[in-house]
């Protein structure tokens, strides 16, 4: 049986995908680390990236082409839920809806010899630097002579007490320079988002809803293609098995709902 070279590809393009995020990504460490948000080069007017991600679907962070003002089909069917009239319709729509995350370049302090990263994080600490630099006592605090540095303080749900962990942020009062030549090269040098978080196609993302309302249907569709099912340590896509129950009664619902309309 000869080798499928889509699926060799298709693996391939994922890990280049995965060593580009890892490269070019920050995410705290638990504890206090210090950074600096500098001008981000293909915007130098507002360091700050806005995108919209698809999560609950795609079991992975995949970019929205709504982002981009495009359609995306996990959100058409997930506006279609929600105004379907039932509550828990509604939620599962809320569920799956892409979500926001926000990124800025940054430079970690010890570590500026690996260059600027993007460093990605929620709301609540978009709308605390927004507070910042919108305080006349502190300013631009992303000015290459006298911005400021960050202190970010990770905490781990354990450590938070929490069911999720947590991200403080404190900027520090004393202005300074970014860095020497090294870190001006490394400004000049940083990668565009788009190049480490590409967009997918429509067709790409209606695939992934459509295995994600028909589990069974794809699981079948691999055992017939395959004898020897091999267990692979790659991000997953198929639902765990309450996931794949509610959204295939989503489905049936949903269907029902359309030929109910049909009909009147």
């Amino acid at each position: 049986m000869a080798i499928d070279l889509s699926k060799v590809k298709s693996k391939l393009k994922d890990l280049n995908s995965k060593n580009e995020r890892v490269n070019h990504t920050w995410k705290p460490e638990p504890g206090t680390q210090i950074i600096r948000i500098v001008p981000y080069k293909f915007n130098p007017d507002f360091p700050f990236i806005e995108l919209l991600f698809d999560y609950e679907v795609t079991k992975r962070s995949v970019l929205s082409p709504l982002t981009y003002g495009r359609p995306d089909p996990i959100d058409e069917f997930a506006k279609k839920l929600k105004a379907a009239g039932s509550s828990d319709d509604y939620k599962l729509g809320k569920k799956i809806e892409p979500k926001e995350r926000f990124y800025a370049p940054v430079i970690v302090r010890e570590q500026e010899t690996e260059g600027v990263k993007l460093w990605g994080f929620g709301k609540t600490v978009y709308a605390e630097l927004l507070k910042y630099i919108s305080d006349p006592d502190y300013g631009d605090i992303t000015d290459l002579e006298n911005g400021r540095d960050i202190t970010v303080e990770f905490k781990t749900a354990e450590e938070s007490g929490k069911s999720y962990p947590t991200t403080e942020i404190r900027v520090k009062p004393n202005t300074s320079i970014a860095g020497d030549n090294n870190v001006l090269t490394a400004i000049q040098n940083q990668i565009k988002i788009e190049d480490v978080y590409k967009e997918p196609t429509y067709e790409e993302l209606d695939a992934l809803l459509q295995t994600y309302l028909n589990p069974e249907e794809k699981a079948a569709e691999e055992g017939n293609n395959t004898s020897t099912p091999t267990p692979t340590s790659d991000v997953k896509t198929t639902p765990d098995a309450n996931t794949a129950t509610s959204a295939k009664d989503l489905n049936d619902k949903f269907a029902a709902l359309f030929d109910k309309n049909k009909s009147k």
